[in-house]
C-alpha cells in the first residue's frame, strides 16, 4: 500500500472511531492494512487467511465481517456479489471501474475504459450525487469460448460419424 494512502485510510479510520466514542483496536487496524495490500477482490476468507499466515494475527470471521461492513460505511471498502459470491475491495483511491465478467467460468478481471469513465463523469443525474460507478459487462472469456468450440467441433465430428455408420 502506498504510504500517502495509508495514511489517508488510517485518518479517516481515526477520525471516525473518535468522533463516534468507538475504540482504536489493533484488529481494525491490522484488517485495514490487510485490505489495503491486496491486489483486486479477495473474499472473507482469504483475508482472514492472510492475517493470519502474513500478518500472524488471526481474527473471528464475526470480526471481519462487522469491520468490513464499517469499512464500507467508511467508503474504504466495496462489495461486489460476483455469481452467487461475494467478494471485496479496497476502493479509496478505485472508485470508479469495470468489470468483465465469464458466465461460464466465473473469472472476473478489471477493464480499464478510459471513455466509460469520461462518459460517466459528463453525466448529469437529477437531484443525485455520484461518487463513483462499478461496471459489469457478461460475456463469455477466450478460455471457456475455445472449450465450447471445441466441444461443439467434437460433437458435430461425432454425429457426422454416426450418419456415415448408420447409412452403410
Amino acid at each position: 500500500m502506498k504510504d500517502s494512502v495509508k495514511t489517508a485510510v488510517e485518518r479517516i479510520l481515526d477520525s471516525y472511531l473518535e468522533m463516534n466514542n468507538h475504540r482504536k483496536t489493533p484488529e481494525r487496524y491490522a484488517i485495514l492494512r490487510a485490505v489495503y495490500s491486496i491486489e483486486g477482490h479477495f473474499t472473507l476468507d482469504e483475508l482472514g487467511e492472510k492475517l493470519t499466515k502474513e500478518y500472524r494475527f488471526p481474527v473471528s470471521r464475526a470480526t471481519l465481517y462487522n469491520t468490513l461492513n464499517l469499512f464500507m460505511e467508511l467508503r474504504l471498502v466495496i462489495r461486489h456479489r460476483f455469481q452467487g459470491t461475494t467478494k471485496y475491495e479496497a476502493c479509496y483511491d478505485n472508485n470508479s471501474h469495470c468489470h468483465q465478467m465469464c458466465t461460464v467460468c466465473g473469472k472476473v478481471t478489471e477493464v480499464c475504459s478510459p471513455e466509460i469513465t469520461e462518459a460517466i463523469d459528463q453525466l448529469h443525474l437529477k437531484r443525485f450525487r455520484k461518487d463513483g460507478f462499478t461496471l459489469y459487462i457478461y460475456g463469455i472469456c477466450s478460455t471457456c469460448q475455445a472449450k465450447l468450440t471445441r466441444w461443439k467441433n467434437t460433437r458435430k465430428q461425432t454425429k457426422t460419424t454416426d450418419n456415415d455408420n448408420e447409412s452403410r
